[in-house]
């Protein structure tokens, strides 16, 4: 058995089952959040065009919070002793910053949905801005963590 299949491998079912519900959670409140900034910039009249756009951001915010919340721990190796020196991993960072951002894009957009507040054009258009750029560095995130955990 390999080292990166060890920790699974010896999972029961239950706990299997319990991390695939929770992954599947994640992918749920990131597609929540996609669709609440479309919402949002759909009701400022921002053109984005039939509905597929709105889908596209729902499946996009599914994608990042499944890929970039979840990540898996980088591996260690028993031989190298740990430093004194403490480290930042660049990818959990990245994607902390990522959910940082797309969460609360949401929360503004539920915000201004709720209270029927009518944010400013250019305001509304960062906030799309700031969504995409969250999301995009969870996937990047997720991926990048993968790959490096593929490759150990």
């Amino acid at each position: 058995m390999s080292k990166r299949h060890a920790n699974w491998d010896t999972r029961s079912a239950i706990s299997k089952s319990a991390h695939v519900v929770e992954r599947i959670g994640l992918a749920m409140a990131g597609a929540a959040c996609g669709l609440f900034v479309a919402a949002n910039l759909i009701r400022s009249n921002i053109e984005m065009g039939s509905g597929t756009a709105a889908l596209a951001m729902l499946a996009f915010g599914a994608i990042g919070f499944y890929l970039g919340i979840d990540l898996p721990p980088p591996l260690h190796d028993p031989e190298t002793p740990p430093s004194h020196v403490a480290r930042t991993d660049s990818v959990e960072l990245f994607s902390a910053i990522g959910t940082f951002l797309t969460a609360l894009t949401a929360v503004i957009s539920v915000y201004a949905i709720v209270v029927d507040e009518r944010l400013a054009l250019p305001l509304v258009a960062l906030i799309g801005v700031a969504w995409m750029i969250g999301t995009t560095m969870q996937i990047a995130a997720g991926v990048i963590a993968r790959i490096r955990r593929q490759a150990a």
